[in-house]
């Protein structure tokens, strides 16, 4: 039986890793070995970015309520808990949004939160 060798499955496996690393810079993208140990880093990453993602959104639009509710002279804290005491639900996001997009319709969300405080 003649020997098998592993020529044409070995390319084409390396062919995909460096496809794969294109952009890297240096070797990192010529070079199988560092381009596959580049590759299992940067897929660590990108798993652990994509919940970062989530909680640097959140983080944003806390600091864009709290910088809008500021100039109508109330704070994060209280506001947040107006909107609780006032039973309006509406996520960070879309406050976020309508501070930035739609101020007469924020402001008149303040309004109800300072109500339900006082």
């Amino acid at each position: 039986m003649p020997r098998a060798k592993t020529g044409i499955v070995r390319r084409r496996r390396h062919k995909v890793i460096l496809k794969r690393a294109k952009g890297f810079r240096g070797s990192r993208s010529t070079n199988y070995r560092m381009a596959a140990q580049t590759l299992l880093n940067a897929a660590t990453y990108s798993y652990r970015d994509r919940r970062n993602k989530k909680r640097d959104f959140r983080r944003l639009w806390i600091q864009r309520i709290n910088a809008a509710v500021r100039l109508h002279g109330i704070s994060y804290s209280r506001f947040i808990a107006g909107l609780k005491a006032a039973k309006i639900e509406v996520d960070r996001k879309i406050l976020a949004d309508l501070a930035v997009r739609e101020p007469a319709a924020f402001e008149q969300i303040v309004n109800a939160a300072k109500q339900a405080i006082s």
